[in-house]
């Protein structure tokens, strides 16, 4: 434990120069978190992005946006669960999208983990979810196809939890759903993986979150309790739906292709994944897969989709902080805007995410701190259960003292990027360890190689594992990717 014992050194010393915001408790700022599924670090502000995110931009500019963040799990649930929770996966189990639904309404407020909604609402928050927070599109546990049932995926963290489902009736069909109201369920999944619907912003789901959160807003503006607003938008996840109009942002013929088209050189297909999620929507002009590459025309297609998917969610983002300060509750109020997780976009021949490579790993993670001065794109390495004790730092409540993660606070009030961090991922048998230059996965499983290794600095897009190459490296590694082992594959 020598590297993370001298990392938490460092912080300690850097905090003791840095000045954090402090807020007494009759004084703690309230906190707007954003949750965008599926949004991978591809936003308009990163140097040779095209795509189109100008609210996003905006915010980023008066705030911190890290190029560095990474996800512990690359699937919805499971990295939901880490996050909320500020815990590693130390069971296989944790490592599933149902994880929560499954134990966390089942047992006792003390026998379940703390998520960081729960530990504010203890500490004197009024806390409000609206759409997709956990891994449940509404707050509620029941199956896609399933009646909505009256059983919360979080029983203690939420006052309220609201989600208007309009013309589709359920979260689920929602979540899934195209501009006629129908959706991928009730169509047998006979249905595209992307549309370009001729309506408005209200015409798909993610519109009607965002009136809804408005709304909220407009009732909390004269509350003496600080709040905790969580708002989960679904796009850009899959079917990538939005309005014409954010389609019609892009000239389709001038969007890049992945420059890593082909599966990387010296691993095994058991690293990979075949894009069955995407593939499931049946009447996709083409397949993807491992032996093969989709034609250009159709990858830059569904490039396209996916950015205007993208854009369509950060116009409601827009609508949203436009709001927040019109009311002048943007003058105390910490706004978060996180990815939970990436997506390949036909990089190393994969439609989706569920790999340990860093397409998948690598989100989106924005932070405004009212009244900061510091606006800047972060280099620096952070994961998604530091976010839990950062945020805890930023409103002056205590963090309890079980976390995995540790707080980044100081680089939200400090020009300069901060080296040596280490992120740690789970999945598919495997753990990656993301250093500054190197990316380390070691895989508990049969197929060689078992170990894969990237240089970041000569090899950005993970297309060779060197490993086999550089065995003295990967000897000096590993000692470090030992320490984000938490024996997970060890047991049940």
């Amino acid at each position: 434990m020598a590297y993370r014992f001298l990392k938490h050194t460092f912080l300690i010393a850097l905090l003791g120069l840095i000045i954090i915001p402090s807020f007494a408790q009759v004084n703690r700022p309230n906190v707007l978190f954003i949750a965008v599924d599926d949004l991978r670090s591809e936003l308009g502000h990163f140097e040779n992005s095209s795509i189109i995110t100008p609210n996003l931009d905006k915010l980023a500019a008066e705030g911190v946006s890290f190029t560095k963040h990474f996800v512990q799990v690359p699937t919805c649930g499971a990295s939901r669960a880490a996050f909320l929770t500020g815990k590693r996966p130390s069971r296989t189990a944790e490592l599933g999208n149902n994880i929560m639904q499954d134990e966390f309404p089942k047992k006792p407020e003390g026998e379940i983990p703390e998520t960081f909604v729960h530990h504010l609402r203890r500490n004197g928050y009024y806390t409000i979810g609206l759409g997709k927070i956990s891994h449940s599109a509404d707050g509620f546990v029941y199956g896609y196809e399933e009646e909505v049932s009256d059983i919360k995926e979080l029983p203690y963290s939420w006052d309220e939890f609201l989600f208007d489902a309009g013309k589709w009736e359920t979260g689920w069909n929602a979540f899934f759903g195209y501009a006629d109201g129908e959706n991928r369920q009730s169509m047998k999944k006979q249905v595209k993986p992307y549309e370009a619907g001729d309506v408005d912003d209200l015409g798909y789901p993610d519109g009607l979150t965002a009136q809804l959160a408005i709304k909220k807003l407009r009732e909390l503006k004269d509350s003496s309790q600080p709040f905790f607003l969580g708002v989960g938008f679904f796009k850009p996840h899959l079917p990538f739906t939005a309005p014409k109009k954010y389609w019609d942002l892009y000239d389709e013929d001038k969007i890049p292709l992945a420059k890593n088209p082909e599966k990387p050189q010296h691993v095994a297909n058991a690293s990979l994944q075949e894009s069955g999620e995407f593939n499931g929507y049946e009447l996709g002009e083409e397949k993807a897969g491992l032996d093969h590459v989709l034609s250009n025309e159709y990858a830059r297609k569904i490039k396209h989709a996916y950015y205007a998917a993208a854009s369509y969610s950060d116009a409601q983002i827009g609508l949203i902080l436009n709001e927040l300060k019109a009311l002048e509750l943007d003058q105390n109020t910490i706004v978060i805007v996180w990815g939970d997780h990436g997506w390949h976009l036909g990089e190393q021949q994969i439609w989706g995410k569920h790999t340990l490579f860093e397409n998948a790993l690598n989100s989106a993670l924005i932070f405004k701190i009212p009244g900061s001065k510091v606006s800047k794109i972060d280099n620096s390495i952070v994961e998604s259960v530091d976010i839990y004790p950062t945020l805890m730092e930023l409103v002056g409540v205590e963090k309890p003292n079980n976390l995995d993660g540790e707080s980044f606070a100081s680089l939200l009030n400090s020009k300069n990027s901060q080296k040596g961090n280490v992120a740690y991922s789970y999945y598919h048998n495997g753990i990656s360890m993301r250093t500054d230059r190197y990316r380390l996965t070691k895989y508990f499983r049969e197929a060689e190689p078992t170990i894969e290794l990237y240089d970041h600095q000569t090899d950005p897009l993970e297309s060779i594992n060197i490993a086999a190459g550089n065995p003295e490296l990967v000897a000096n590694l590993m000692p470090i990717l030992e320490e984000g082992n938490t024996g997970l594959y060890d047991k049940k």
